[in-house]
């Protein structure tokens, strides 16, 4: 197929300036690596901590457990028999120590399990974290050279306009091959450059008479685009009748753009993700429990994979609880899974339990809830 003169055009002059849209997807994958590396040392942080307080309470429920086990042992109820009974206290150090031998070795043993899961977590997230610095220093590199290359093309097209370019076919081929340009568009490109009165002239003089009305070429094509994408968005002036499609598609787009207001790309979520809340639709349910994760200082990231949050009824309340546990919102942002998992009511029954094994649910992390 053909290359257009103006669209290829268009592409050349695209690339000359800050608005390149080469330079505008480094800038984006730059800003994205960087998200990663302070998303993740973070992450790593919290990670050590946790695999530190894990290794401590180890630690504690093994010494005091075995405390425990000899304080019992050298008890004799029989010898507190009196106190005991006419107090009506329940003290029988037998059946404490038949407990003791029986859930202290499974509480170790989940402890040891949630230690490990940590610190295989910590092994991808130092990964993550790696490869987004490595990123970072590769884009630094790579936009150098676009910077590079992209001065050299502002000179070719200078020459070219002023009639004085005596560079080499090849030369203007193998420069635009670094811009990605197929061998079709090197060729027809070069052609251009090389006889500039045929479109390169014409295009030039087109393009400062845009300049004049403040609007760069990218300026013009972005609001051309815009226009497109309105007409396709806006509803029609026509009255369509109501069905189900028209419904969900209604849903879809309101969905989006809830997204996008709480920085959210849809893109991000599976189509799988994307059916469950059209399925599941509920604007103001949906726009409270996105204002609550801002408002308590957590990302809404957290809603990507774990989609089923923005319909929780139960939320606000599961956040509070864990708040009045003395979980801090770092610690939710790491496990969201917690609040998918459980609800309210199951939520409080599985502390309930901690704490009726003598566990301060404060000091426990949740990945161990």
């Amino acid at each position: 197929m053909a290359v257009s003169t103006e669209t290829l055009l268009d592409k050349l002059y695209n690339l000359r300036g800050e608005d390149s849209d080469i330079l505008k997807e480094m800038n984006a994958q730059k800003n994205k690596a960087e998200d990663t590396k302070k998303r993740t040392t973070e992450q790593k942080a919290v990670l050590q901590n946790n695999i530190a307080d894990l290794k401590k309470l180890r630690e504690e429920l093994e010494e005091q457990g075995e405390k425990f086990k000899e304080m019992l042992q050298g008890i004799n109820r029989d010898d507190y028999k009196t106190v005991l009974t006419r107090l009506r206290i329940d003290f029988d150090p037998k059946n404490l120590l038949e407990k003791l031998n029986r859930n202290l070795p499974r509480t170790i043993e989940t402890v040891e399990l949630d230690t490990k899961k940590s610190e295989e977590e910590l092994v991808k997230v130092e990964e993550e974290m790696n490869h987004a610095i490595t990123t970072i220093e590769e884009l630094g590199i790579r936009k150098d050279t676009a910077l590079a290359n992209q001065e050299k093309l502002n000179d070719y097209i200078e020459l070219a306009l002023t009639g004085r370019i005596n560079i080499t076919r090849d030369s203007i081929t193998s420069l635009l091959e670094e811009f990605s340009f197929t061998e079709e568009e090197q060729r027809e490109a070069a052609k251009i450059l090389m006889f500039p009165e045929d479109a390169l002239y014409a295009y030039d003089k087109k393009i400062h008479e845009k300049d004049k009305t403040g609007k760069s070429i990218s300026q013009v094509i972005q609001e051309a685009k815009m226009n497109v994408e309105k007409e396709i968005n806006e509803p029609s002036e026509v009255n369509e009748p109501f069905n189900e499609s028209n419904e969900e598609e209604n849903k879809k787009e309101d969905l989006i753009y809830l997204l996008k207001e709480n920085e959210l790309d849809y893109l991000d979520f599976s189509s799988e993700e994307i059916d469950d809340l059209i399925y599941n639709y509920n604007h103001d349910l949906m726009e409270k429990n996105l204002k609550l994760i801002k408002e308590n200082k957590l990302n809404t990231d957290i809603f990507i994979s774990h989609a089923s949050l923005l319909y929780d009824q139960d939320l606000e309340e599961k956040i509070q609880y864990l708040f009045e546990l003395g979980k801090e919102p770092i610690d939710i942002y790491l496990n969201p899974n917690i609040l998918v998992k459980y609800d309210i009511n199951k939520l409080k029954n599985n502390v309930e339990m901690l704490i009726s094994n003598g566990m301060d649910p404060k000091s426990v992390p949740l990945m161990a809830y």
